[in-house]
């Protein structure tokens, strides 16, 4: 196949023969029976009705239902009632190319996050199911800035989610760059204007997204299909820890004798660590990421054992800030940079700044099994770590943070996602 042929993959559009409607019943021994009804979402695209453009890659058939009748109670949890719709119902205002099953899931994602972070304007940027950069400010656009450049590489081709109406300053700063998908809940005309130059630039309103908070802690069934066509079927995860009263002391017992952290966060870094612990729950297992300012330095995801991630974030952070200084200064990405003094003299700052982490927090989804991972961080400045806690060994790891005066708190609840 010629090169040309692979770039026309790209363009193809599957039309999928999933039926317009679906239901899925959970009966009960006696004959109880609770039924989900969906219903197929598609969109009128100049003059034609379409559906996903296609799913995880060209050839694979994907369609997008949204639950519509029905509701289901497991024991004590009552899941999310038809009709509340975020990314399941979506309003195309601009498409070019409508959207893929990724478009979707990405845009998910970014609300699952913001779902706990609302009260303040913040954005949200998402690849590959992953957050790549997020951040709040007291501007929209101060903080689309700031999610942005906290990986640039990484951003481009996103998802980007919103939590405020989208200005004419946001419009114009997200058409800088190349995104994929642009998510808010609502766009002034001016803006409008702004993202109409971008033609393959996917802009969707959802409309529920004033009511963002709503969704805080709601459950919904998540299903994951196995090679066989099996199903696991599982209540979706809803952080219990969403501010400083949820937090505990880090705490643990040894050989019968009590180990406890002796410095607590300050408001700052109890504000950074909340911040850092909803975004981690949107981070793809096993991840470690840091946090500072309400910004995330650089984030770790889908390794498999704890301590790379904590040193492959740590060396995310020293890539993302050489590269923000080439940008700043150059307007060039580092890796295009021409070797000389300029180089050498980001390098040197990248290191004088240990990569931006010096006064960050560390965010951990689950426990250290070992005190190699904080011990990275702690390497690094970090002042303060949050995590679940539970490990035999969290004795090292509060003796390793002891040594540093850096604080520790404990979530109690991990937050792995797959």
């Amino acid at each position: 196949m010629s090169g040309q042929d692979f770039k026309a993959a790209y363009k193809t559009i599957m039309d999928d023969h999933f039926p317009p409607k679906m239901e899925i019943s959970f009966i009960e021994e006696d004959g109880k029976r609770q039924t989900l009804a969906y219903e197929k979402v598609v969109w009128l695209i100049d003059g034609v009705r379409k559906g996903l453009r296609y799913g995880e890659n060209p050839g694979q058939e994907a369609a997008l239902f949204k639950l519509v009748g029905g509701n289901l109670r497991l024991g004590d949890v009552t899941c999310i009632q038809a009709g509340r719709y975020l990314a399941s119902d979506v309003e195309l205002l601009q498409s070019g190319k409508h959207p893929g099953k990724t478009n979707i899931t990405d845009a998910d994602n970014a609300l699952n996050i913001l779902r706990y972070i609302d009260a303040d304007p913040c954005a949200v940027i998402v690849k590959h199911n992953n957050p790549c950069g997020a951040a709040k400010s007291s501007t929209l656009a101060e903080a689309y800035c700031k999610a942005n450049m906290a990986d640039r590489v990484a951003a481009f081709g996103g998802a980007i989610a919103l939590n405020r109406t989208v200005d004419t300053e946001t419009a114009k700063l997200i058409a800088q760059n190349y995104a994929e998908v642009v998510v808010a809940p609502d766009f002034s005309g001016a803006a409008m204007e702004v993202f109409s130059r971008k033609k393959n630039l996917r802009v969707m309103r959802i409309n529920n997204m004033a009511r963002l908070r709503d969704f805080a802690g709601a459950i919904a069934v998540d299903m994951k299909s196995l090679v066989d066509g099996g199903l696991i079927v599982q209540t979706s995860f809803a952080p219990v820890t969403r501010g400083k009263s949820d937090l505990t002391a880090a705490v643990a017992t040894y050989k019968g004798k009590e180990y406890r952290i002796l410095r607590m966060p300050t408001e700052k870094e109890y504000e950074d660590l909340i911040f850092g612990w909803l975004v981690e729950c949107g981070v793809t297992s096993n991840s470690v990421l840091y946090v500072k300012d309400g910004v995330t330095v650089s984030i770790g995801a889908g390794g498999q054992d704890r301590v790379g991630m904590a040193q492959y974030a740590r060396d995310k952070a020293y890539r993302n800030l050489s590269d923000r200084i080439a940008w700043e200064r150059h307007c060039v990405p580092y890796n295009t940079l021409p070797e000389g003094r300029d180089k050498s003299a980001i390098d040197e700052e990248t290191v004088s700044r240990k990569g931006g982490l010096a006064g960050a927090c560390m965010v951990s989804d689950a426990f250290f099994p070992f005190r190699d991972g904080v011990d990275v961080g702690i390497r690094e400045g970090v002042t303060a770590v949050i995590q679940p806690g539970g490990s035999e060994r969290d004795y090292e790891v509060i003796d390793a943070c002891n040594a540093s005066d850096v604080a520790m708190v404990f979530t109690g609840q991990r937050c792995f996602k797959h």
